[in-house]
């Protein structure tokens, strides 16, 4: 039987000197963790479940959990002058932590995915990131623990099916190493001395940018381009049949390179 979450492994690793968190919140069953946040409002308060029963995805998909495999949780977060860019930071801090935790080669799908290389760049890890009275809850879904007849789709993955060890899928260390790489990025996108820097990291983490994409639109179109770059909106630049645009909203899906 899979292990609970330990709280007190959660407080020690989190509640520390200089650091921004509170007391973490662990449920045993939740409709969302992005709901609870918003019902607390409490900022810095990381918010996680051992089951969630009606979590969403981008764009209102539903994402469900299978208990105590992964990590469902959210925390809110006072909002940066771009909160746009609060995505692609957490996604960043998720890639770091699973090279420290589980030394993994991690790569980031813009705008909201982390994919593991050493199994066929399949997705370990989803976020969805909302305002809220002027503040932002992100949400983080980690895929752990799961064997591959636990994940929904061929093109999802876990952690353990990468090739982590088994003390590296504590789901505590990967919790408590994500939000406090959070914090630390978070900080620095705050800082107007330190947010070029962040923005130029991801820039050169994210393994969607120099690739062909097929780029699902709102309405339904869809449309193979190149992807040229990431604007300091943290828009897409792309360039197509139809010439160059900037692409705030739509899916993305990577044309697998040949060999």
């Amino acid at each position: 039987m899979r292990a609970r979450l330990e709280i007190r492994a959660l407080r020690e690793a989190l509640i520390t000197p200089g650091s921004p968190f509170g007391e973490p919140v662990v449920l045993d069953e939740v409709d969302s963790t992005n709901l609870e946040v918003r019902r607390r409002m409490v900022p810095w308060q990381p918010v996680l479940a051992e089951l969630q029963t009606g979590g969403r995805g981008r764009l209102g998909r539903s994402w469900e959990e299978v208990p105590r495999a992964g990590l469902a949780m959210s925390v809110l977060v006072p909002a940066p002058a771009t909160p746009e860019w609060m995505p692609l930071i957490a996604g960043m801090a998720v890639a770091r932590a699973v090279t420290s935790v589980a030394g993994l080669e991690a790569d980031l799908k813009w705008p909201n995915d982390v994919l593991l290389p050493a199994d066929g760049d399949r997705k370990t890890c989803g976020i969805l990131c909302e305002l809220a009275e002027g503040q932002v809850v992100v949400g983080i879904g980690i895929n752990v623990d799961h064997t591959r007849e636990e994940l929904p789709v061929d093109t999802a993955t876990s952690l353990a099916l990468a090739g982590a060890t088994a003390a590296a899928t504590l789901r505590e260390t990967v919790a408590a190493a994500c939000l406090l790489e959070l914090a630390r990025l978070h900080t620095a996108l705050g800082d107007p001395t330190t947010a070029k820097g962040v923005r130029d990291t991801y820039r050169r983490l994210c393994g969607t940018v120099g690739r062909d994409v097929d780029l699902h639109q709102p309405g339904g179109r869809v449309e193979r381009v190149r992807v040229t770059g990431i604007d300091d909106g943290g828009r897409l630049l792309v360039r197509g049949e139809n010439g160059s645009a900037t692409v705030a909203a739509g899916d993305v899906v990577h044309v697998r390179r040949i060999g």
